[in-house]
């Protein structure tokens, strides 16, 4: 948590806060920074509601003269009124929806950051933690700012304004609480980087434990069957030590500071009653003022004690915002000026290299080949080759750091992402369903597609029997991650979706590899309706899949080190002869007795 730990040290200044508050409430900043203000004057007004006790008492004590008490009695009234239809007009930025379309426009911010940043760098994060961010962090931005903001308003201002009303009637009771209040700032400066490391801390361990659970719900088949459920879930149970650990030190930690802090003003405060109760007893100071002031002073006795943990709360919110302006600030992979639609789609790669965020080494080296319009192009070679970045390069999810990546001419970091995602139609090995009808999970390639086009796609992908046969046909609900089908079933949505997206280039990213026999004859079936007339890159680990590719590419260590159809390779004796032999030998291994 190295890294969770990094951002805790740092507290951002209150007026940093203020910025990046304002920025996430976006076109209801106004809205919102009117509301604060207004909590702010309601505090203001109720202290000076609060100030007319003590005309007041002095009018009704030790003779009542209702005559001089009533005006301040309509004064204070007045003024109560006005507080409370101020925090009313105030609390509006909640009751009347601004703080819902303020979220609202945040997460939509968030969804449009999402779509642009690099694959790469989402990569980086697990699902849970920006499901954390998207929902937690933006909720926590401003569900209890204007709660907070009023309680703090209530503790500080309401006592200031009555300290300055104070100076009027008696110049030393009034300096004295002056100086009270004060205090509380460098007693709030002295808690407040504890409590913002605690609370990003906090926050890091609540992200991490909740992307463990989404992982621990999502691979409980697997933990199951290898009996690593429960209290043997090592993972899992690591985040809950942990999030337990961060919890117990910042309870630990606090206590003491809270109670201090708290002692601190309601001495302050008793030091207030004393010394009004002396100058009474001199005779310098009249009981009514005093009697007023120990009203007053009662009723800000506990606001001003958890002042400073009302403050707590502005750290949460910062948390959240670090949170939320981390996503945001993520740069976008820059876009050239557009040059031109690609007259035809063969793509090609020159003196490109590539590593990845935090990797030394790289995983393309001076990498070039030109995969052929209308032509089938496989790339193989071992683990780690370099096969999988070559096609991630293609859709653009990170740019090489030099070279081109060329799609008839015409350089992809010139095609906007939408022109460059419709030429390009992605058959992975792993696929993956939302948990949506099959309807949906087909027409998500091209949403206007009517249902007989969606039909039509399902046909030509040998997927339309089994869909008849399931409970509700195309209506059926695949499940998460689709997994009420086989995984030939998917695979064959998967190339449903391809195929009704008609996309001039198609990848396929070893689509047969998990597959059983009878599976793999669908599929592969699908797949030749899939690649007809079209630019297709192919990522193999079977040699005997791609036998009658129009051009093999031989990957390792990032460069191509040979290139020819299957028999030209065969007749090099190089390394594809040898992967090719190594496979046949395998085919012929079995169990003995």
């Amino acid at each position: 948590m190295s890294t969770g730990n990094t951002t805790s040290a740092r507290v951002t200044p209150l007026r940093e806060t203020w910025r990046q508050l304002m920025a996430s409430a976006r076109s209801r900043a106004p809205h919102l920074r009117a509301s604060l203000i207004g909590l702010g004057l309601a505090a203001a007004v109720q202290g000076l509601a609060l100030a007319c006790l003590m005309p007041l008492f002095r009018a009704l004590i030790p003779v009542a003269d209702w005559q001089s008490a009533w005006p301040w009695l309509l004064a204070m009234t007045a003024l109560m009124l006005a507080s409370t239809l101020l925090r009313w007009w105030a609390q509006g930025f909640d009751y009347c929806g601004d703080m819902v379309q303020n979220t609202h426009e945040l997460r939509s911010a968030l969804g449009q950051q999402l779509r642009r940043i690099p694959l790469e760098r989402l990569q980086d994060k697990r699902a849970g933690e920006v499901h954390a961010t998207l929902l937690g962090s933006v909720d926590e931005n401003l569900s209890y700012l204007l709660t907070v903001a009023g309680l703090m308003a209530h503790a500080l201002i309401t006592p200031l304004v009555v300290a300055l009303a104070a100076l009027y009637f008696d110049w030393r009771l009034g300096l004295l609480l002056l100086a009270l209040f004060p205090l509380l700032i460098p007693l709030y400066r002295w808690r407040r980087p504890a409590y913002g490391r605690g609370l990003r801390m906090l926050a890091d361990a609540n992200a991490r434990t909740g992307a463990d659970i989404l992982e621990y719900t999502q691979g409980l088949p697997v933990l199951r069957a290898a009996c690593c459920t429960g209290a043997k879930a090592e993972r899992l149970q690591a985040g809950f030590a942990h999030l337990q650990a961060i919890q117990t030190i910042g309870q630990k930690k606090g206590a003491k500071p809270n109670l201090i802090l708290a002692t601190v003003m309601e001495l302050g405060i008793l030091l207030v009653v004393f010394l009004g109760t002396l100058l009474v007893l001199q005779g310098s100071l009249e009981v009514a003022v005093l009697a007023a002031l120990l009203v007053i002073v009662v009723r800000f006795a506990e606001p001003l004690a958890t002042f400073v943990l009302y403050a707590k709360v502005i750290d949460l919110i910062e948390a959240a915002l670090g949170k939320i302006d981390a996503l945001l600030s993520i740069a976008p992979l820059p876009q050239q000026a557009p040059t031109g639609e690609p007259a035809h789609f063969e793509v090609n790669f020159v003196d490109v290299s590539f590593a990845y965020a935090g990797s030394e080494r790289p995983t393309l080296r001076d990498f070039s080949a030109v995969l052929p319009a209308h032509g089938l192009t496989a790339l193989v070679g071992p683990s780690g080759a370099g096969k999988s970045t070559v096609a991630r390069l293609l859709m653009r999810h990170a740019d090489p750091q030099a070279g081109r990546i060329l799609i008839g001419g015409v350089n992809i970091r010139s095609l906007p992402p939408e022109r460059l995602n419709a030429l390009v139609s992605v058959v992975f090995q792993d696929v993956y369903l939302f948990d949506d009808s099959i309807l949906a999970n087909i027409r998500m390639a091209r949403p206007e597609a009517s249902d007989e086009e969606v039909e039509a796609a399902a046909r030509a992908a040998h997927c339309h029997t089994f869909i008849q046969r399931l409970p509700e046909g195309y209506r059926t609900r695949v499940g998460d991650i689709g997994g009420r089908l086989s995984g030939g079933e998917r695979q064959r949505i998967s190339i449903a979706r391809a195929i009704l997206k008609d996309a001039p280039i198609v990848i396929l990213d070893e689509p047969t590899a998990a597959l059983d026999t009878e599976s793999e004859v669908a599929v592969q079936a699908a797949i030749d309706t899939l690649v007809r007339e079209r630019t297709v890159i192919v990522i193999a680990h079977r040699l005997s899949t791609i036998a009658a590719a129009d051009q093999i590419l031989v990957i390792d260590d990032g460069q191509v080190l040979e290139t020819g159809r299957h028999a030209e390779l065969l007749a090099r004796a190089g390394r594809y002869a040898r992967m090719w032999q190594a496979q046949q030998r395998a085919k012929d291994w079995h169990v003995g007795a």
